[in-house]
């Protein structure tokens, strides 16, 4: 079981970020595995598809490269850097970092990978800008059409898991976080369930990153000063796009208001719903107001967070729309396109 050793000064440094390359990272990682966790990731995989086994059909070293560095429980170093925590970090930034590796850095990192020596095909000096401009690729193609989107839901988990915290520790906020991970107790946190000697983390920093997909791992520098978890996003959460709006009950309550409504299947703060919606605060609370006042949806407490969920009289209206066409996308504040995740 592979268990980090985390102590109270880490825990209070640690934060939640925003990382462009690990959400790049991770739909590259989907599609080399070509596997989907839920209905709006896989419409993006047969969107996407296509075009990137072309690509890599092209350029058979950097396919091999991808099969190679993304191994099953394991990454190759150098491809997943550990993020800074730099609030504002750009994807170019992010990314020169890998490019940067030293070539000898990266073969290294790939015989880890293989637990063995390379095969000719891989033992070049340009394997870090190869890496690098498929990551451009797949973040130009695949992610920058969508990334408003996909950053909306990004802050409304941080959201969440911030809740999660205030309110019953970091055992609440970690324990689901990705496969395997736990809060063991006696600053004990299990990452996963490998059989890896355990880090001691003491006094250094970490960052919690969340991506759309449903890929998940853990990186560190190479100087092991800092460390970083990268995970999923909640399910209803990470799924927003494909929950449908009904057209007859966004001509009864307006669209904003409808969407409200139908995102609030689970408790959710306004925080939460401004980021979903992209809409502004004031606007999220008026139309939370107007529905508070028809009783389609009542509010709660929790910690320092007030809560918003749907009535008896807001599950029957929505049930009762569930039938009728709807667009998608209009829960998360866009409309259906191309290159929607």
């Amino acid at each position: 079981m592979g268990w980090w050793e985390i102590n109270a000064d880490t825990l209070a440094g640690s934060r939640f970020v925003v990382s462009p390359l690990a959400e790049a990272t991770a739909c590259l990682k989907t599609l080399r595995w070509e596997r989907a966790g839920n209905p709006a990731e896989r419409a993006w995989l047969e969107e996407h598809l296509p075009a990137y086994r072309a690509r890599t059909a092209a350029d058979p070293v950097t396919a091999r490269l991808v099969r190679t560095a993304f191994v099953q429980g394991w990454n190759a170093d150098f491809v997943t850097p550990t993020p800074t925590g730099e609030p504002e970090a750009s994807f170019e930034a992010e990314l020169e970092r890998i490019r940067r590796t030293p070539p000898e850095a990266a073969r290294a990192d790939l015989t880890v990978c293989l637990n063995g020596p390379l095969p000719p095909v891989l033992d070049r000096d340009d394997l870090p800008e190869r890496i690098a401009d498929l990551l451009t690729w797949v973040w130009r193609e695949t992610v920058l059409p969508g990334w408003p989107r996909r950053r909306r839901i990004i802050e409304a988990d941080i959201v969440s898991r911030v809740a999660h915290l205030s309110q019953g520790g970091w055992a609440a906020a970690l324990d689901d976080m990705r496969p395997g991970m736990r809060w063991l107790g006696e600053n004990r946190l299990q990452i996963n369930t490998y059989d890896y000697p355990p880090r001691d983390l003491s006094g250094k920093p970490l960052v919690f990153v969340p991506v759309t997909h449903g890929q998940s791992w853990v990186s560190w520098n190479r100087e092991s000063s800092r460390y970083a978890v990268m995970y999923p996003c909640s399910g209803t959460l990470a799924d927003a796009d494909a929950v449908p709006v009904p057209d007859a009950l966004g001509a009864l309550l307006g669209p904003v208001r409808a969407s409200v409504l139908v995102l609030l299947d689970t408790p959710k703060s306004t925080t939460q719903l401004v980021a979903l919606t992209g809409h502004g605060l004031g606007s999220v609370g008026r139309h939370l107001k107007i529905l508070l006042d028809a009783r389609l949806v009542r509010r709660r407490r929790a910690g320092r967070s007030v809560l918003y969920y749907r009535t008896e009289a807001g599950e029957g209206l929505v049930a009762a729309q569930r039938d009728t066409p709807a667009r998608r996308g209009t829960a998360a504040g866009i409309s259906s396109g191309p290159s929607s995740a």
